[in-house]
């Protein structure tokens, strides 16, 4: 038997939600990855991959953050820290990878080391935004 104290989330993540959550953080992980690489080796390509995939995660970031905005006003979900944390937590992710697609839009050789540092901090709130979003999913036993 289990015994429950306090109040549970509503309801869990919504699964289109949860999807939209899903790239975010693996986009920006392989940007980081990209910079890594073209700063290993200064070919060039590395430097055309990091601006992919960072503008894949610059646009899936955004129904996601256009999601958990809707979510900060439902009822449900009004006024919880842990939906106002998420939000800024995605906020700050698609701000920071839109700095990065900035200093990526300049010469290849120019990008470092700015592109490294703000490609593990996209990243690195990727991952903290995902890590709260799917805190919230209950499993059933």
């Amino acid at each position: 038997m289990v015994a429950i104290y306090g109040r549970a989330d509503p309801r869990p993540i919504h699964p289109l939600h949860a999807i939209l959550l899903s790239f975010p953080f693996p986009l920006f992980l392989g940007t980081l990855a990209s910079d890594l690489a073209y700063h290993a080796t200064f070919q060039i390509q590395w430097h055309n991959f990091a601006q992919w995939l960072n503008a894949g995660g610059l646009l899936v970031g955004a129904f996601a953050g256009l999601w958990a905005l809707i979510n900060l006003f439902r009822r449900e979900t009004r006024g919880q820290r842990r939906t106002i944390l998420y939000f800024v937590a995605l906020l700050a992710m698609w701000v920071l990878g839109l700095l990065n697609a900035f200093i990526h839009a300049k010469d290849a050789w120019a990008i470092m080391p700015e592109a490294i540092w703000l490609s593990s901090i996209s990243a690195l709130l990727a991952f903290v935004a995902a890590w709260i979003g799917f805190s919230g999913i209950q499993t059933e036993r």
